[in-house]
């Protein structure tokens, strides 16, 4: 389990203040816990943060009693991208915890070889799961759509043992589409053909003044 010591907070005191020492601002709140203001280094929230992600247990340390938590939410700078506030949910003991968890595709779709399109439909599903089996992401197997209109519904997602779709069962996650050539539009085509035959013609009348030109010194 991932641990991240913290301070508790003035909620009264500057948030610029606290960046500009390094510090990220904070909140963490539950059930059956009151909103407390906290603080946390930035560079090791950072961290913390890009390992965790939205569904990996973080036990929030320092403040009393060590805390379960998930990081809930995290406002970043529009420019910099570095953390500007993170809310912590704690995570009531004995209690299944709701979420929404990434989906990774894997392997090659027998169907994509052949030259058809797969279409990914959802990129996360919602579970309801025991803190302790809380899975980083769910694996979505795409070697077994071989033919167009293969697909594979939430249903059908290996979820862990203690694990309750949310998510409709019969939502499609992603499914195979067939590679269609697009053609010129009509319109296009007469175009083109009128564009030509200006063109030709163009070359046709400045070719005549010459030909003329050439007869008479002839003659």
């Amino acid at each position: 389990m991932l641990t991240l010591a913290v301070n508790q907070r003035d909620a009264k005191e500057s948030l610029e203040t606290l960046r500009k020492n390094g510090q990220v601002p904070a909140v963490f709140y539950g059930p059956k816990e009151e909103a407390t203001p906290i603080a946390i280094d930035e560079r090791v929230f950072d961290k913390i943060w890009r390992e965790a992600g939205e569904t990996t247990i973080v036990n929030l340390t320092g403040i009393g009693d060590a805390k379960q938590t998930l990081i809930h939410d995290v406002q970043l700078h529009p420019v910099t991208d570095k953390p500007l506030h993170a809310d912590f949910y704690v995570i009531e003991k004995g209690k299944k915890v709701t979420i929404n968890v990434p989906l990774e595709f894997e392997g090659l779709a027998p169907a994509e070889k052949a030259g058809h399109i797969v279409v990914k439909a959802l990129h996360e599903v919602e579970i309801e799961v025991a803190p302790a089996e809380l899975p980083h992401h769910l694996i979505v197997d795409l070697s077994t759509l071989a033919d167009v209109g293969d697909h594979i519904t939430a249903s059908q997602i290996k979820l862990p043992p203690s694990a309750e779709l949310k998510t409709g069962s019969d939502e499609i996650i992603v499914s195979i589409t067939a590679f269609v050539e697009e053609k010129p539009l009509e319109t296009e085509v007469k175009l083109a053909e009128v564009g030509e035959e200006k063109k030709e013609g163009e070359a046709g009348a400045e070719g005549a003044p010459a030909a003329e030109a050439e007869t008479k010194k002839e003659g």
